[in-house]
């Protein structure tokens, strides 16, 4: 096919040589971290088939197959079939949709070829549930996955030379389901039909897939950082894969990003190790002495390039931005950097926004005066976090949920939070992740100990973990107690009402400790929690305004009115943040402040903006 989107077609692996390179390239990719290789983009169109009779697997299609449609890919199996089927208005959904997609690239001339280097396939995201052959010849994840399970987050491939032609066929069966036990975040199912809040379902092909020539023995696309600003310490979690066993060294250096000549770095440090075949997680810690801190207001970052130098002197590099930063919930109030700060957060639903939109769209956020963007139950580009870092705003994310309760859905919970949090451990603005939201995937919280005992062994693997990440058990209500300790680093409540009086009233019983009334439900199951201020409470979700059945205000001046009153209460009493509902219309909910495809607003600018916590009392 002649639309391969070739954004560099003669490939090489990283440079020889042991001195770091550096070339300011943007992040064409959704990844965080950089390797300095040329790439070749699979995006375009691709052969489409619908598997109605899900055929395919018993026939072998992989091996040869007509197909009778073509589709754009990135893009949602659903437009696809839409497409498919000449609809105009989106597909109908089934019970279970399997779709084949095919098509052919010619083999990348690699430059300087040498037997120290593989040709690697990677998928931005893809699925729920994902195969994929070369050549008639069914591939397995690095992980070792014959398929992929997620939709989420990406996974690679490393291609086997002998299976390389000079033209070859790439063939990808994507399988979903209605399945409540999935992570479906929004999105419908058996149990949550579309309309009001739940969503279209948005699956299959949806991000880029891409070619890259990587070392047999290197450093993985993923970094993980802690630091602990007391100690000028920082910690890099870093993932090798290994072909050949031997001894390495792996090198750290730190640089200043602004600073032009990299000759000197503010930190390096060689770590050697005898590293077996396979693949090995590894910290290594690196002191930064005067190294600047991050946060809203002063989003510093460093620039790490970690190599892996073999006994021949070979370097396999790989580079990111990152940033010094400590978060926790101590008492009342989050702390940030060891300095109280309110949390004026905003809840974002981006749906099928492209990047350029999600882009404005935090751009716009920033402009509103918020701090804190709660990304709601949804996997988005990456880059989104890389804008986040470099903006300065707070993200909290959370896991897009399955929508029924068993052990089963738990699992699947589990991976998908696993496959998240690998992938986004670099980044500085990530403070918080939520595991549920609303009990949904969790609705026998209340009743059901097993339920509650997986979200406390979870809640305290990420303490363990990830500490660099505050964490929430449930959000909204039915927080879970144990022996009186809150298995949550926040207490949060989604506070709904368009009445000023009927606001201060909710607020007062909150904030005096009254855990239930307030929000739809009980604040906290399992043993009896006893509120005194000891953790952080956010008012996680309030607002809505807009809903045209809500009852809330008429138009955009008596709407920003509304918003500041309501704010100027949160912000009288103890309470440590609170996140307003909504940044963008998305389907059924018409709450937005943010035009969803020009970012403009409807509100005026700095209308969410509060401040730093001064004096605490």
């Amino acid at each position: 096919m002649d639309d391969l989107n070739q954004s560099n077609y003669s490939l090489s692996a990283s440079r020889p040589d042991s001195e770091p390179t550096f070339e300011e390239i943007d992040n064409p990719l959704p990844r965080a971290v950089l390797r300095l290789n040329g790439h070749v983009l699979l995006d375009g169109q691709w052969k489409f088939a619908h598997d109605v009779e899900d055929a395919g697997l018993r026939e072998d299609w992989a091996l040869g197959h007509i197909y009778e449609h073509t589709a754009q890919w990135p893009g949602s199996v659903e437009e696809h079939l839409a497409q498919a089927r000449g609809q105009r208005d989106g597909a109908t959904w089934h019970d279970q949709v399997v779709v084949w997609y095919e098509r052919e690239f010619t083999l990348p001339e690699v430059a300087d070829a040498q037997q120290r280097s593989m040709m690697q396939l990677t998928f931005g995201a893809c699925g729920y549930e994902t195969r994929v052959w070369l050549n008639g010849q069914l591939l397995r994840t690095i992980e070792g996955e014959d398929v992929h399970f997620g939709e989420y987050t990406s996974f690679t491939y490393e291609l086997d030379e002998a299976n390389l032609h000079l033209v070859n066929r790439l063939t990808v069966r994507i399988a979903d389901t209605m399945d409540a036990e999935t992570p479906r975040g929004k999105q419908e199912s058996h149990v949550y039909k579309r309309g009001g809040i739940w969503y279209q379902t948005y699956t299959g092909a949806v991000r880029s897939v891409w070619l890259e020539v990587v070392e047999r023995n290197r450093l993985r696309s993923r970094v993980g950082v802690v630091s602990v600003v007391e100690d000028q310490l920082v910690r890099f979690n870093l993932t090798l894969r290994i072909h050949d066993a031997g001894n390495y060294v792996i090198r750290l250096q730190v640089f200043d990003p602004l600073t032009p000549s990299r000759t000197a770095p503010l930190a390096t440090s060689d770590f050697p190790v005898h590293l077996e075949a396979g693949q090995w997680q590894q910290r290594l810690v690196l002191e930064v002495p005067g190294a600047e801190l991050w946060s809203p207001e002063a989003p510093n970052r460093y620039r790490l390039v970690a190599q892996l130098i073999d006994a021949e002197g070979y370097a396999a590099q790989i580079e990111t931005l990152f940033g010094l930063r400590k978060v926790e919930a101590r008492g009342r109030y989050v702390y940030l950097n060891n300095e109280a700060v309110y949390l004026d957060g905003i809840l974002y639903q981006p749906g099928q926004a492209t990047l350029e939109e999600m882009q404005r769209h935090m751009h716009a956020m920033k402009a509103l005066g918020c701090n804190l963007v709660r990304v709601h139950i949804a996997g988005i580009d990456p880059r989104i976090y890389n804008l986040a870092d470099e903006l300065g705003l707070l993200l909290w994310v959370e896991v897009p949920s399955p929508h029924s309760s068993t052990p089963r859905s738990r699992e699947n919970h589990r991976a998908e939070l696993m496959r998240m949090v690998t992938l986004s451990e670099t980044h500085p603005s990530i403070i918080i992740w939520s595991l549920y939201n609303e009990d949904w995937g969790a609705q026998d919280i209340a009743t059901n100990a097993e339920t509650r005992q997986y979200i406390m062994e979870t809640y305290h693997f990420m303490q363990l973990a990830y500490p660099q990440f505050l964490v929430v058990d449930n959000d909204g209500w039915h927080h879970i107690s144990y022996t009186g300790r809150l298995k949550s680093d926040l207490l949060t409540a989604h506070l709904y009402t368009p009445d000023l009086g009927r606001w201060r009233e909710l607020l007062d019983r909150l904030v005096g400790g009254e855990l239930e009334g307030t929000a739809a439900f009980p604040l906290v199951v399992g043993d009896p929690f006893f509120y005194r201020r000891q953790v952080p409470l956010i008012v996680s979700e309030w607002g809505g305004f807009g809903f045209s059945d809500y009852g809330g205000p008429a138009d955009a001046e008596a709407r920003t009115n509304s918003i500041l009153a309501f704010k100027q209460e949160l912000r009288t009493r103890p309470i440590a943040g609170d996140v307003y509902t909504q940044a963008t219309n998305i389907e059924d909910e018409r709450n937005g402040l943010i035009d969803p495809q020009t970012g403009a607003l409807s509100v005026p600018a700095g209308l969410l903006a509060s401040r730093q916590i001064e004096h605490l009392h």
